[in-house]
C-alpha cells in the first residue's frame, strides 16, 4: 500500500525542487547584478530582473521559469498523465514558495505558462496571446499575467478538460494572491509600466 504513494510524492517533489530554483535572482548575481530581492519590486521574477536594466538577462529568466514548468509536467508525464500534472503542481508552487528563499518565491505567471503549454498547447497558446496583447496595450506587466492566468481556467472549460479545471482555478487564485499588491496599485494608479524608470 505505501508503494502506491511512492511515485506522487515523488513527481511532486521532483517539481518542486524544480519550480524552486530562483533564476532570476541567480542570474542576476551571476551577472553582477546583485540581490534581486533589494532592487526593484524585490521580486524575483523576470519582471523585475528587467528593472535592473539587463534585457537578455529578463528574456533568459523569463524562458527558463517558463521551461521549468514545462519540464516538470513533460518529464512526470512520461510516466503517467496524473505523474505529469502532481510534478506541475509540486512547480507553481515551488516557485512561489521555494524553501531556499524561506519561501518568498516569485509571483508564478511564467512557470504557469510552462505548466500550462505541457498540459494543452491550446491553452497555453491562449495564455501567451492574452499575456502578450494586454502588455502591448497597457504595457502593465502585472496586469497581463493575471488576465492570462485567469484564462486559464476559463479555457478548460472550452476546451472540456473538465478534471483539470479545479487545479486551473486553483493556480488563478495563487496568481492573483500573489499580485495584490499589484492590485492595490493598479486600483490606486500607482503601478508601474514596463519600460518606466
Amino acid at each position: 500500500m505505501q508503494s502506491m504513494w511512492i511515485e506522487p510524492v515523488l513527481a511532486t517533489l521532483f517539481g518542486y525542487l524544480l519550480g524552486s530554483i530562483p533564476f532570476g535572482l541567480l542570474l542576476t548575481q551571476l551577472t553582477g547584478g546583485g540581490d534581486l530581492r533589494t532592487q526593484g519590486s524585490g521580486n524575483i521574477g523576470a519582471t523585475n530582473v528587467l528593472r535592473t536594466g539587463n534585457k537578455a538577462i529578463a528574456a533568459l529568466t523569463l524562458l527558463l521559469d517558463i521551461g521549468k514548468g514545462y519540464l516538470a509536467v513533460y518529464a512526470a508525464s512520461h510516466f503517467s498523465e496524473g505523474l505529469g500534472i502532481l510534478a506541475g503542481m509540486g512547480a507553481f508552487l515551488g516557485h512561489l514558495y521555494p524553501i531556499w528563499l524561506r519561501f518568498a518565491g516569485g509571483k508564478g505567471v511564467a512557470t504557469l505558462l510552462g505548466i500550462v503549454l505541457a498540459l494543452s498547447w491550446q491553452a497555453g497558446l491562449i495564455f501567451a496571446v492574452i499575456w502578450i496583447v494586454t502588455l502591448a496595450i497597457w504595457r502593465y506587466s502585472s496586469l497581463g499575467g493575471m488576465l492570462a492566468s485567469l484564462s486559464v481556467p476559463v479555457s478548460g472549460v472550452i476546451l472540456e478538460q473538465y478534471p483539470w479545471v479545479p487545479m486551473y482555478i486553483g493556480f488563478a487564485v495563487l496568481v492573483l494572491w500573489k499580485h495584490r499588491s499589484n492590485i492595490e496599485r493598479l486600483m490606486a494608479g500607482e503601478e508601474p509600466k514596463v519600460g518606466s524608470s
